[in-house]
């Protein structure tokens, strides 16, 4: 009986063991340092005209999600996740503001992935400083987040 005992907790810890090397502990990543990426900070983006997200996805095991939203940044908060600063315009009340919040699935099995998204800028919305905000998910939940100042011009 000792031995079958044994026999058990030897085989729980040992299969317990091999989980943790497939268990992914690593966020994805969100890799804007290509020459086509876009926006980069401070991009400034005309309404009425219709512009390209482009980033490179990837992640250890497997990509999930992602989502890119835009709002206003009329009163000067911040989540830029860059150590640039753009230059600011005076605080101001939203009139008619741009709001942009799109959710994209990557197929299963992906680990890397070049996401390509056309948004336009509608021609009445208000200009001034915005966010570019990109989320990215992968199979196991975590999260990477990626905050852009951009503008929003005629």
């Amino acid at each position: 009986m000792k031995k079958l005992t044994l026999l058990f907790l030897l085989t729980a810890f040992l299969s317990s063991g091999c989980d943790d090397l497939t268990k992914d502990e690593e966020a994805p990543v969100i890799d804007m340092s290509a020459a086509d990426a876009f926006p980069g900070d401070c991009a400034r983006i005309k309404r009425g005209e219709t512009f390209t997200v482009r980033a490179i996805f990837t992640d250890n095991q497997e990509l999930g999600s992602y989502s890119i939203s835009i709002h206003h940044n009329f009163d000067h908060h911040t989540h830029s996740t860059s150590a640039v600063e753009c230059e600011m315009n005076p605080i101001k009340a939203a009139v008619q503001p741009f709001l942009n919040i799109s959710e994209y699935s990557i197929a299963p099995g992906t680990t890397r992935y070049a996401a390509t998204v056309n948004i336009a800028i509608p021609a009445t919305v208000d200009t001034g400083d915005y966010h570019c905000m990109i989320r990215l998910t992968d199979q196991a939940g975590w999260q990477s987040f990626k905050g852009i100042s951009i503008k929003i011009v005629d």
